[in-house]
Order: structure tokens, then sequence, then C-alpha cells
């Protein structure tokens, strides 16, 4: 298992990196667009569609992304598009933490469906004009739901005694929501240090909303790890729904996509909201 997550993150990252740090964001759009429709598969296949149900929901999203990609919106996004979609996860994510594993059954499957494909859309997009504003910008979002996530898991591990929501991820306490927003935090208040040190292509996310205040930096910064938990908890909560333990097993060793981007689909969102609200 350890021999395969190793392989299958090296390859990630060797194809990733070079798209991350191209001077253009269309092989990033690219190479994620793969990436985006197959978690839309995923995505069918954990609510009950069998392969060719599950291929069309992929096709689905793969032509909202086109569509878009078309009409250039990652360099002119609709106003109030990132406002919605904050909205969207902060009420949508309350109500399904709130009614837990056996909610989920109770919303119809369209409704899922769509749901999901509009989340996944609405990602692969943020992901998009993140590149586009930078690869500093892009890297400081990225790095936020990784450090959320390694931090959380070595504070958990260390301090962990409370559970956080037992019925749907029993490995997670809140000691560890503490420790990774503590990490980020740090990571933050460096990012703008070293943005103030060296000339970079873009402002990190942090020296953006470090513009409104230290306060609001802070809070924002907090904001945005919560929701990366949200993230990460409505997906083990539809696979548990699912009866699956991973989304799928596309990833060897790492599960499927949508295991590895569960944290990224309100974070990304949700920074571009706050970004574009300065």
């Amino acid at each position: 298992m350890l021999k395969q997550r190793v392989i299958t993150a090296l390859v990630l990252v060797a194809l990733l990196l070079p798209a991350i740090f191209a001077v253009h964001a269309e092989p990033l759009a690219g190479l994620t667009l793969v990436l985006i429709a197959a978690g839309a598969w995923e995505w069918g296949r954990l609510n009950g569609l069998a392969m060719r149900g599950a291929l069309r929901v992929a096709a689905v999203c793969l032509t909202l992304c086109l569509f878009t990609w078309s009409a250039a919106w990652a360099y002119h996004v609709p106003p109030l598009l990132w406002p919605l979609t904050g909205a969207f996860w902060v009420l949508a994510g309350a109500w399904l933490l709130r009614h837990g594993v056996s909610g989920w059954p109770t919303v119809s499957r369209a409704m899922r469906l769509v749901g999901g494909v509009v989340a996944l859309w609405l990602t692969w997009l943020a992901m998009y004009q993140a590149k586009v504003v930078g690869i500093n910008f892009l890297l400081s979002l990225l790095f936020l739901v990784w450090m959320a996530d390694i931090a959380a898991y070595f504070s958990g591990r260390t301090w962990g005694r409370r559970k956080l929501a037992v019925a749907i991820s029993p490995g997670k306490s809140w000691e560890g929501v503490w420790g990774g927003m503590a990490g980020v935090l740090l990571m933050a208040f460096a990012w703008v240090w070293v943005d103030t040190q060296w000339a970079m292509d873009s402002p990190s996310l942090f020296t953006q909303l470090q513009l409104r205040g230290w306060p609001f930096m802070v809070l924002a910064t907090v904001f945005l790890v919560a929701m990366s938990v949200v993230g990460d908890l409505v997906e083990s909560l539809v696979k548990r729904s699912a009866g699956m333990k991973d989304s799928s097993q596309l990833l060897p060793g790492h599960g499927g996509v949508l295991d590895r981007v569960d944290a990224l689909l309100p974070t990304l969102p949700l920074a571009l909201m706050l970004v574009q609200s300065l």
C-alpha cells in the first residue's frame, strides 16, 4: 500500500508541477479537467448510478467546464458567481452536517447529482482562475488546504481526545481542527512576510486578505480552514451513506479523485469570493 501511495503521488506531482509553473493557465486547466471529469464519474457511482449513468454525469460536468473555458470565464467571472457559491457551501454544508449520514438519502438523487456536478465544475473554474491570477496566489490556496490537513493529522494523533463527528469520520478530533488552524495561521503570517521580501508574480491569498487588516486575514483564514474540514466531512458523509470506504480506486493507494480534492471543493471558490470582495 505504501509503495502504491508513493508511486501514485510521484506521478501526480510530475504531472501537476509543470502545469502549475507553466507561463499560461491552460495546461493546468486541461490537466485538472480530466481529474474533475473523473471526480464527476465517481460522484455518479457514489449516488447509485451504473457505469453508463456515471459516465453521463462526467460528460455533463465536462461540458460545463468546456463551455466556461470557451467563454473565458476564468478571465472574466460573472460578478455574483463566487458569492452565490460561497452562500451555497455554507448553507448546504451546515444542513448536511446537521442531518448527518441518515439525512443524505432524503435528498432527491437528481438534486444530489446536480449539486455535485456544479460543485466540481466551480472548483475546476476556481482552480483555473487562481492560476490566471498567478502562481504564488494559486500555491497559497493549495498549501492552505494541504497544511490544514497535515497539521490536523499530527495534532490529532498527538492530542486528539474529543471526537469531531463520530458518525461521519471517527478519526477526526477537535484538537486536530485547532491544530490545523494554528498551522495554517503560522504559514499565513510567514507567507505575508515572504511576499514583502521577494518579488512574486502575484500577491498570495494571505497578502490580499491582509490588505483589510490583520484581524480580517486571521478570521478569513480560520473560516477557510473550517470550510476545508466541511468539504472533507461532506465527502465522508456521502461515502458512508453509499457504504464505500473510498470514492473509487482510480488513484492506487490514495482512493479516488474525490478523496484527494474534497477539502478543495468549498475552499477554492470561497477564497476567490473573499478576494473578490476586497
